[in-house]
């Protein structure tokens, strides 16, 4: 459990001599390794294998209630001759859209004696140093992950089965790709309840995977199969459109064509070698014939049509909330198993992740939550190294021994909370985010800084509104590129431009009006979710808003903790989803984002945006700034659909700073 936290009161001193007083907290001092307990977790992977070897049955028939045929890869503990024990197992199951011969080429490369010790070290080895450090930021992580999306041999070899199975419509199983839909939904609690009852099985199954396995499994738990006695989900995510499809009404173009271009096309790669024994499956290309490209016509159809009267109701419906989306939330209050929750504040499911956690009732300690500091394709750095929570491996082979064999190795004594604290270290706490928090709320100033003489415009935090109105006027632009918020769209691939871009955001901050405090004088700690409240004006009937809040260092650099956008039209707020400060203003907006709610600009006339950013837990160093950056673009991140794009001419926009009308922010400190 973590330590009790102190309060103090802590100053920035902000540009124009005024005092804004906030509290801050001190980190949370439980031990986020586990202690001795994460030690032997940790030994237990790195010691010799209870079997010395793995069976594999390969694309094992499992015929669903509506007739379709699933294929299954079963990796089953075995004797030093290859041969499967005797005795059944707990099942550790996964589903996955990607093939199994992509999560076997992942195995094969962890495994191999050669080449395993060779990906670990990928760090080592592409270490190349800046302006190259994003490879080795996007290479030393590659054997977390590689073990967390394919085959985990530590668990095989040590008393369990592992089943891999291709979800309908992808890989080599029939039928037509659901995504995450009702009918793949009730599969994988078929798959669940197949799994407990085959002769190796000892009826106890766990659920394992990353990102869309890791979806599908939360999914699953919600309905409650029978069978299911834990689950391990690596970033999952559940409000689907606002994680990625559709971040505040934008779609995420960084990650979506590419994620549907992939999976499209590895479902159309054959079986070979039933292709070279002359056993072609006829029904598989049947059904691909059916659905060749699962959702792409749709997507494009969205970004490219100029007007919302010519887009098809299939397109409407994955462009908005509505049935589309709520048929693929979990019903996360119905799960009732162990669940593991591992995530990154820069994941594309950071939105999610926190809300999985504290939504799913089960008491702290049979449900955990760790959340690190990478991306969707980079799970961090450090684990399983001091002053770091062990590795996903040995956190994987605890829960499962916990929870499908009955051992009491402490892990459900681990966090609960265990977080990667931006601008620190690891901290473990009760809950996220933190209680109490002061909503503290500072106005967005034009008064200069003097500490952002290279962006568009250097303006101020302040603790009173400004005394005077002015205007500032901000333009779309391509500088997002090369930024974290690109490095965040593009589930990490971006990291490749390097720290320069994806760890300081003055590039960027060259197209964006910047609104700076005063240095903190203690450790400032925020936790939860950033609202920032503007008041626009265009001069066309829509426009797109992307905001970011920073930590900048005393040398200038200037760090993303979070970032959050909103479409013009699709301002309009469920309050019954919201959360509000003492105040009565947002501390969490929850945008409708549908057609049915948008609301036009009037082009000229000010409109008041609610924009709020992901969650995250960070510390203000003695001598660091916040500074919110406001953007009139977030390419690669998103993208307005194409009616509204076109609607907003990419005209510049405007921000009104208007002591009638503030402009501001309300940060969440701890208290």
């Amino acid at each position: 459990m973590g330590a009790p936290v102190r309060s103090r009161t802590v100053a920035f001193v902000v540009a124009a001599m005024t005092a804004c007083t906030i509290t801050s907290a001190a980190p949370a001092t439980a031990d986020r390794t586990g202690g001795a307990s994460g030690a032997s977790w940790q030994s237990l992977v790195d010691a010799p294998d209870a079997y010395p070897n793995t069976a594999v049955e390969w694309d094992v028939p499992i015929t669903l209630s509506d007739g379709t045929m699933l294929r299954a890869n079963v990796f089953r503990p075995a004797h030093a001759d290859g041969t499967p024990i005797d005795e059944p197992t707990p099942v550790v199951l996964g589903l996955t859209p990607y093939t199994k011969l992509l999560s076997t080429l992942a195995s094969v490369a962890m495994e191999d004696p050669q080449f395993a010790p060779l990906v670990d070290e990928l760090g080592s080895v592409l270490n190349f140093g800046a302006p190259f450090d994003g490879i080795t930021e996007l290479a030393a992580p590659a054997s977390q992950l590689g073990r967390a999306f394919g085959l985990d041999r530590d668990l095989v070899q040590n008393g369990y089965t592992q089943v891999i199975v291709d979800v309908r419509g992808t890989g080599f199983s029939h039928g037509q790709w659901d995504v995450l839909g009702p009918r793949e939904q009730q599969d994988t609690v078929e798959v669940i309840d197949w799994a407990a009852k085959q002769p190796w099985s000892n009826g106890r199954v766990g659920t394992t995977g990353v990102s869309y396995s890791a979806i599908n499994q939360i999914q699953a738990a919600g309905l409650r199969p029978e069978a299911l006695d834990a689950v391990f989900a690596v970033e999952p995510g559940n409000d689907l459109l606002r994680d990625i499809v559709g971040t505040g009404g934008a779609v995420g173009v960084g990650f979506m064509p590419a994620w549907l271009g992939l999976v499209n096309g590895l479902k159309w790669v054959p079986d070979m070698e039933a292709l070279l024994q002359g056993r072609f499956d006829a029904q598989w290309l049947r059904d691909r014939l059916a659905d060749p490209a699962t959702k792409i016509p749709e997507l494009f159809e969205v970004l490219t049509a100029p007007s919302i009267d010519g887009v098809s109701p299939d397109a409407l419906a994955v462009a908005q909330d509505g049935p589309f989306y709520q048929e693929r939330q979990a019903r996360l209050e119905s799960i009732e198993v162990p669940t593991f929750v591992f995530g990154n504040w820069h994941d594309i499911f950071a939105n999610s992740e926190p809300d999985i956690y504290n939504r799913i009732p089960v008491e702290p300690g049979r449900k955990q939550l760790v959340m690190g500091d990478g991306y969707h394709a980079i799970l961090g750095t450090g684990f399983g190294t001091p002053g770091h929570p062990p590795n996903i491996t040995a956190l994987q082979h605890a829960w499962f021994d916990r929870w499908l064999k009955d051992i009491d190795n402490g892990i459900d004594e681990y966090g609960p909370v265990t977080l990667l604290q931006q601008g620190g270290g690891w901290v473990t706490t009760d809950e996220f985010p933190r209680s109490p928090v002061d909503h503290e709320k500072l106005f967005l100033s034009a008064a200069p800084s003097g500490t952002a003489g290279h962006a568009l415009h250097d303006g101020t935090l302040a603790t009173s509104a400004p005394e005077t109105a002015q205007r500032l006027t901000v333009a779309p632009g391509l500088r997002g590129f090369c930024s974290r918020e690109a490095a965040q769209g593009t589930a990490g691939i971006a990291v490749l431009l390097g720290a320069g871009c994806t760890k300081d955001a003055r590039f960027n901050e060259a197209e964006g009006l910047t609104f700076t405090s005063g240095p903190v004088t203690e450790p400032t700690v925020l936790s939860g979710p950033v609202n920032v409240h503007l008041e626009t004006v265009l001069d066309a009937t829509d426009g797109f808003w992307s905001v970011s809040v920073n930590d900048v260092a005393p040398d200038g650099r200037s760090t993303v903790l979070t970032t959050g956008s909103l479409v013009s039209s699709l301002r309009a707020i469920d309050d019954s989803k919201s959360t509000f400060t003492a105040d009565g203003d947002y501390a969490q907006a929850h945008p409708v984002l549908t057609l049915e709610s948008r609301q036009p600009i009037v082009p000229g006339q000010p409109t008041a945006l609610d924009i709020s950013t992901l969650p995250t837990e960070a510390v203000l160093q003695p001598g660091h700034r916040i500074r919110v950056d406001v953007y009139a673009a977030s390419v690669p991140r998103s993208l307005p659909l194409g009616p509204m794009l076109v609607e907003s001419g990419l005209r510049p926009q405007h921000l009104e700073l208007n002591p009638a009308a503030p402009s501001f922010v309300t940060l969440p400190v701890a208290s």
